[in-house]
């Protein structure tokens, strides 16, 4: 049972006469747990509504379309609490960030709803035989975080006994015609070279259920003092991390048609190898875990260049990115200056001194790293950043500080763009919409 909080005019719910207050029972005799439980039991045309009132029960007949909303609000999205992480995963980037930080930074979220209803990675250590038959009945596609499939290993790792386990839901769920996106979080001398082969090994036999899969390098700050050990992958071991992949991509290509696993784009920035072309990511299917942004953030760049005219005089830009792609921001400022002489755009590698030199991606670049290293340097009309550097939906950087914070110390006005080509080149234009 969940307290209404409220109702969303005219909707079908304030049509039947539901109030604010009420107490939601059940949907089509269904109990209630959570946002999931509403949004499947709701989702019919005929819906009865169950609802306790001043404590009586009271029917409420709803007809509407399918999988249109009743129009009922409730306090928290998920209507319950969050569920925090059981694990203490020696990767863990939550336990490497600095003390003082806002508070929702140091949250460990392990919600399988988020993953439904946001595209989280969850572990599925929190989830129980009862949570997996939910999800099969609901037909739930689901995103999960394996990082390896031998359960000693996985123990290891993520510090939690019951994580060896839990692998057994993961054959359950692909048996059952779920899909699942997993992603690895691949660590040196733990569970790369012949643990990732068994890894792979082991997904593939689910597939094609095993939509797609994603290893991406572990992120080492510099506050790791009491945690596990872990080093940073070199040159070399990126260099053979993507081979491997390649075997199995190989494996996949002849069997299923598809490649289904793929190094992210940092694995080939360390390796010094080139991007691979549009074609090697397919679907981009595991865009978000940062596999193929590059290659389509280049791609996307080249086509909008192409058919860009100059318009107006001259432009001086700048623009702050991280070492991981500041090769690849570099040469796109330097196509832009070839095609269109009238603009000068300098690109600034900002390093990492908040988390530490091994943290190169751009995302993680904060406010006062961004002044301390552009101060007193000419950035022209505009400094360009990655959205990526902010809060989602907001101009708040991981250190508090703000856009505003930014442009009053450098004395420039700072444009965020997202991972899009044609975005990109509009900054550099001075092209508003």
């Amino acid at each position: 049972m969940v307290r209404i909080n409220s109702i969303i005019p005219c909707s079908p719910a304030e049509k039947a006469g539901i109030l604010p207050e009420d107490i939601l029972v059940t949907i089509n005799g269904h109990g209630i747990k959570d946002v999931l439980d509403y949004m499947y039991y709701a989702a019919e045309t005929s819906v009865n509504v169950c609802v306790l009132r001043s404590g009586e029960e009271r029917q409420f007949h709803i007809s509407k379309d399918e999988y249109d909303d009743l129009g009922l609000e409730f306090e928290t999205f998920l209507m319950d609490s969050k569920q925090s992480c059981s694990n203490k995963c020696v990767f863990c980037f939550i336990d490497q960030m600095p003390p003082g930080m806002r508070e929702t930074l140091y949250f460990k979220d392990d919600d399988a709803r988020l993953s439904f209803l946001q595209g989280n990675y969850v572990t599925l250590t929190n989830l129980q035989q009862s949570d997996i038959d939910r999800i099969i009945k609901m037909k739930l596609n689901i995103n999960v975080s394996v990082h390896t499939t031998n359960p000693d290993l996985r123990v290891k790792m993520m510090h939690n006994r019951f994580a060896g386990e839990k692998l057994k839901f993961i054959r359950q769920l692909a048996e059952n015609g779920i899909k699942l996106n997993c992603q690895i979080v691949c660590c040196p001398g733990l569970n790369d070279g012949d643990e990732l082969r068994r890894s792979l090994r082991d997904l593939g036999e689910l597939m094609p259920n095993i939509t797609s899969m994603a290893v991406v390098p572990v992120g080492l700050t510099k506050f790791r003092k009491g945690l596990y050990p872990l080093v940073p992958f070199t040159k070399e071991k990126a260099g053979e991390t993507i081979d491997i992949i390649a075997e199995y991509q190989q494996q996949f290509l002849e069997k299923f048609g598809t490649r289904t696993v793929f190094p992210s784009d940092e694995f080939f920035l360390i390796a010094e190898r080139e991007i691979p072309d549009m074609e090697f990511y397919e679907d981009f299917s595991q865009y978000e875990n940062g596999v193929g942004m590059l290659r389509s953030l280049i791609d996307e760049f080249e086509k909008a260049l192409n058919m860009a005219e100059w318009e107006g005089g001259s432009r001086h830009v700048s623009i702050a990115t991280g070492a991981s792609p500041y090769n690849v921001i570099c040469s796109l400022a330097e196509m832009a200056e070839k095609k269109f002489p009238e603009l000068k755009c300098d690109v600034y590698k900002i390093r990492n001194d908040f988390f530490g030199e091994t943290i190169t991606v751009t995302g993680l670049i904060t406010a006062q790293d961004l002044i301390a290293q552009l101060r007193g340097k000419d950035l022209g009309t505009e400094l360009l950043i990655s959205s990526a550097m902010l809060r989602r939906d907001s101009e708040v950087f991981l250190d508090d500080l703000t856009v505003t914070d930014v442009e009053r110390e450098l004395g420039v006005t700072v444009k965020s763009t997202q991972s899009d080509g044609y975005e990109l080149l509009d900054a550099m234009m001075g092209i508003q919409y």
